[in-house]
């Protein structure tokens, strides 16, 4: 079956739906509709965050619980701590294979929130079939629909908005347990140049990641507006 995109759609209604008065009740529940599912939208979207956050922060936690737990069991000497080239080749990896886990919430979060803002996009198209034929009696109430009719809109990831500062904070800490877990298994000295080379690069896979899946380079500061209503946000 052949899409068809919302101009279209809407285009191809019965052309009597133009002359049909705007109830105020009809008003409000177009309204009514606008705001709930873009309220159940984003309350979705922030408590996937804090749910993936929550996750990383528990995998990234876990080797220091497993060290205290070894020494607190005897099995490996508080001493054996204190220095780089003391500590355990397990213990290394086990803060390498943790960094590794991370990675999964990290992806996780991406595409959840890159499945809420395409829930937001499909209400945008919802408010574009409405708006065509609903705008001479918004019109006559005197008012504008102060809301996005662009199925584009909204991008999924602003960079410096708090879901990319979270991504890129949870790919930084990723990047250094995995460079530190994987030059202490090596025997690797650890030189602070040598870390932050490692650190960056990884970091920068992470951002890659993140910079595709996010489409960041097509954000837009406001959504095409096809009717040229008045952009009234505060």
């Amino acid at each position: 079956m052949r899409r068809m995109s919302p101009r279209t759609a809407a285009e191809a209604l019965p052309e009597n739906l133009d002359g049909l008065p705007v109830k105020p009740g009809e008003f409000l529940a177009l309204v009514s509709v606008d705001f709930t599912g873009t309220y159940q939208v984003y309350l979705a979207a922030k408590d996937e965050r804090i749910k993936m956050t929550r996750l990383s922060m528990s995998l990234l936690a876990a080797p220091f619980a497993a060290a205290v737990a070894l020494a607190s069991a005897k099995v490996v000497s508080p001493q054996m701590l204190t220095t780089w080239h003391s500590v355990p080749w397990h213990l290394f990896a086990m803060v390498a294979a943790f960094g590794l886990l991370s990675v999964l919430p990290f992806l996780r979060l991406i595409e959840a929130v890159n499945a809420h803002m395409r829930t937001a996009r499909a209400l945008n198209n919802f408010r574009l079939l409405y708006a065509v034929h609903l705008k001479d009696q918004f019109a006559a109430l005197g008012w504008t629909p102060n809301l996005p009719v662009d199925p584009r809109y909204p991008e999924t990831y602003a960079p410096m908005a708090w879901p990319g500062i979270n991504v890129m904070m949870l790919a930084l800490v990723n990047s250094s347990y995995i460079a530190v877990g994987v030059l202490g298994m090596i025997g690797a000295a650890p030189a602070v140049a040598l870390l932050l080379v490692v650190i960056g690069l990884l970091a920068l896979v992470h951002y890659f990641v993140y910079y595709v899946r996010a489409n960041v380079s097509r954000q837009r500061r406001l959504p095409h507006n096809p009717f040229h209503f008045p952009n009234v946000e505060t």
